[in-house]
């Protein structure tokens, strides 16, 4: 019952006030992205939701649109200005997914919307993570956000979708405030946002059975 009316009723109860109060600060930040970034508020870019299907994430930008002598942006490291670490280390970049949400594209807790290519690139157990919306907010990113391994970042968010609860909705809420306070997992080590999944790893061959012994199967 949860799953198919209550969390889409907690998002609007929480998202709807929340647009109101946050509107005036969502303002500020607006002006500042098109003082100190130039035009271009938004950052705007294809991700999957349910089940894969493509929509729209908005972020506010936190990168410039420096390119090199051939025109190719430059690396994220060199883009990204401290004003716009500032927004990304306190999460203020996050705010415009509040339409996201407000638009039944996402919810407030859920797996984090990854990029597209990255579809065919998950096991199938990794794929599950597209059985729910995409969210603002996670069990990965409660348990160390972008400085845990790919691996273990899918591995929370199977684990959320079988136990998805409103109990569980609450304390990711609660315990996201307390990690943007602590400005906790921001980045890779030795990254300026995350390094690109390419995929996991195949597991390690088994070994070669002796001979004479048979299998437990």
């Amino acid at each position: 019952m949860y799953r198919r009316y209550g969390k889409r009723f907690l998002d609007l109860v929480i998202v709807i006030p929340a647009l109101v109060v946050l509107a005036p600060v969502m303002a500020i930040i607006a002006l500042l992205i098109r003082i100190k970034l130039g035009p271009g508020v938004f950052f705007r870019q294809q991700r999957p939701g349910l089940h894969g299907k493509p929509f729209t994430m908005l972020k506010f930008r936190t990168m410039t649109d420096a390119r090199d002598a051939q025109g190719n942006l430059l690396p994220d490291d060199q883009r990204l200005t401290p004003f716009g670490r500032f927004l990304r280390s306190t999460s203020l970049d996050e705010l415009p997914e509040l339409l996201c949400v407000l638009r039944g594209e996402m919810s407030l807790v859920g797996p984090r919307p990854l990029l597209m290519q990255y579809l065919e690139r998950y096991t199938p157990e990794q794929r599950r993570r597209h059985e729910v919306l995409p969210g603002i907010t996670g069990l990965a990113q409660i348990n160390g956000r972008n400085a845990l391994s790919w691996e273990q970042k899918f591995a929370y968010d199977v684990q959320y979708v079988d136990q998805l609860s409103f109990w569980l909705d609450v304390k990711i809420l609660f315990l996201t405030l307390w990690k943007v306070i602590k400005r906790e997992g921001i980045s890779q080590p030795g990254c300026a946002t995350a390094e690109e999944f390419r995929g996991s790893p195949p597991p390690p061959p088994q070994p070669p059975m002796k001979p004479g012994v048979a299998s437990s199967d």
